[in-house]
């Protein structure tokens, strides 16, 4: 059986535990796969430079592609992308790590079913098991940091904090998803078990969008420190 597959990549922590989980399952992730704006030069996702993208795909050694696209057109985008990989690098299937939305697996089940190619679902599960998905992350070894908040749910003292066991009991304070699976704040992965560099980070000013605050980083590159013996 063909277990070449491409991973859809946001760069936070759902993506992260969703390659390692892939990884232990004996998948080989061919690539990552990151939606961007035209002419915006950031993911749709989480609006991160494509720039930390491929820092990323550097420090894992897995290529990251971009799907250019814009609000009209994403779902023809995501599955020409597809089908493109399907016949130049032979994957199999399209994983996502969304963990209970139903909505979002029904479109990721619906663009993989376009493209001709399974999608994978590794770290799915019932609502309620959010807040033992979180415990699993902070000791994992993986290391994260809050980089875009929702200001009706949270306020910008959760921008810069470390996704750790403070985060973890903080979290239990407030009443969203403890994972953030509505977007009620998003993550940047920067080192871990699966990575052979840490991306050492450096902290810029606070951004106000329309609904969400930001944080931006003035500077980012690898360092030769990361992986298990970080």
């Amino acid at each position: 059986m063909n277990r070449r597959i491409a991973l859809s990549w946001s760069g936070g922590k759902d993506c992260c535990m969703a390659l390692d989980t892939l990884l232990s399952q004996g998948f080989e992730v061919v690539c990552l796969i990151t939606t961007v704006p035209k002419e915006l030069g950031r993911t749709f996702g989480h609006g991160e430079r494509t720039e930390m993208m491929i820092l990323q795909g550097e420090a894992l050694n897995i290529p990251v592609h971009f799907i250019e696209c814009t609000y009209e057109n994403y779902t023809n985008q995501f599955v020409q992308a597809l089908q493109t990989m399907k016949s130049e690098f032979k994957i199999t299937g399209i994983a996502f790590g969304d963990l209970y939305l139903d909505e979002h697996r029904e479109w990721g089940e619906k663009v993989a079913s376009a493209a001709e190619v399974d999608a994978l679902y590794p770290l799915w599960m019932k609502k309620e098991a959010a807040l033992q998905s979180l415990e699993r992350f902070v000791h994992s070894g993986y290391k994260a940091i809050v980089i875009r908040v929702r200001e009706d749910v949270l306020d910008d003292t959760w921008l810069g904090r470390i996704i750790d066991k403070s985060f973890l009991d903080d979290v239990q304070e407030t009443s969203i998803c403890p994972m953030g699976e509505s977007g009620e704040y998003h993550t940047f992965v920067y080192d871990g078990p699966l990575f052979t560099r840490r991306i050492q980070l450096e902290h810029g000013e606070i951004i106000h969008l329309e609904t969400t605050k930001k944080l931006e980083f003035t500077s980012y590159q690898l360092n030769d420190s990361g992986g298990r013996d970080c």
